[in-house]
């Protein structure tokens, strides 16, 4: 077992961990520090690009509510390394079993890590509808998630965008509904019913049928510019995005996958298909706030002591057999 927390970087190598964790968000702190505090060798790898990094605060977190992403993590890497963990700026570019089912992970620094288990907690890219200007207003005026910006937005006017990536558009606007008395759908190619568009009018969402062209942000506000000429004026934009797992780690093991979602198929702990893997946060669950991250990698940590543990008294009665 090895419970030193600073480490020069040529010796990472030079260990074999008990877990190595690849991400260092929400998900993967929290494995983290459950691994650490049952006195694993654990080190994250930390590519430091964080889904919610753009935003200033995060919302849902039970006694964190409000509190800035970055600060957020600060405190969860300082927790972690408190209790003997090791952190390290770097991107898993490959992986694969080695010898003696040790998996062996390659950086971009050209390093090569040596683990028993793996928990992969890489996140996802939020991709958005190719509406110029759109982007420039990310996680300032432009939105994705109700339950995370919604409440801080009530009672301003609102636009939701509707794309064919996100058939959810629909129930987005109506959610906005809950928020503003303000909100108007630009279905721009959503595929909206006439039973759910009578739905959406008789809730009070104003629907408009022309495409988006352009977005324009300024300060506060932001101008929806539409085909026809038309403008939707507004003070937040709200658009289902398509997420893009980081998974490139998983797929690389054989990992299986939904055939619906496409996703790589987990447990309840998350453990996949492959033994010895696991994987937890936005990267299997994009519907996952922080806190769900958080609780799926707690899980996910408490279920991978279990299996190390099971391996080490199933070496230590091999031993004694072979004396």
């Amino acid at each position: 077992m090895d419970t030193t927390a600073d480490r020069p970087d040529e010796s990472l190598a030079e260990t074999v961990w008990d877990s190595v964790i690849v991400g260092g968000g929400a998900a993967g702190l929290s494995a983290g520090i459950v691994l650490a505090r049952a006195q694993f060798a654990t080190l994250i790898v930390d590519g430091s690009e964080p889904r919610n990094g753009p935003a200033a605060h995060m919302h849902g977190y039970l006694s964190r509510d409000g509190m800035p992403p970055k600060e957020f993590l600060a405190t969860g890497q300082d927790e972690f390394t408190r209790y003997g963990g090791t952190l390290t700026r770097a991107t898993v570019n490959d992986v694969r079993r080695a010898e003696g089912g040790v998996f062996e992970l390659r950086l971009d620094d050209r390093r090569a890590l040596r683990a028993r288990s793996v928990l992969v907690a890489t996140g996802l890219a939020d991709e958005l509808p190719d509406v110029p200007g759109l982007a420039a207003g990310w996680a300032s005026v432009v939105h994705h998630c109700p339950h995370c910006h919604g409440y801080e937005v009530r009672g301003r006017t609102i636009a939701v965008i509707g794309s064919t990536m996100a058939p959810q558009s629909a129930h987005l606007a109506a959610l906005m509904r809950r928020y503003s008395s303000s909100v108007t759908f630009c279905v721009n190619g959503a595929v909206v019913d006439s039973a759910e568009r009578r739905r959406l009018t008789a809730y009070g969402v104003r629907l408009v049928d022309t495409h988006v062209t352009r977005v324009t942000t300024t300060g506060d506000e932001a101008v929806v510019e539409l085909d026809d000429g038309g403008t939707v004026p507004c003070e937040a934009i709200f658009v289902g995005t398509r997420p893009a797992p980081y998974d490139a780690i998983l797929t690389a093991l054989n990992a299986a996958k939904d055939p619906v979602s496409g996703l790589v198929s987990v447990d309840a702990a998350g453990a996949t298909s492959v033994e010895g893997v696991w994987a937890a946060g936005n990267v299997v669950n994009p519907r996952a706030q922080v806190v769900m991250a958080a609780g799926a990698g707690c899980a996910a940590g408490i279920a991978m002591t279990g299996w190390l543990l099971d391996r080490e008294l199933s070496e230590a009665a091999a031993k004694e057999d072979a004396t």
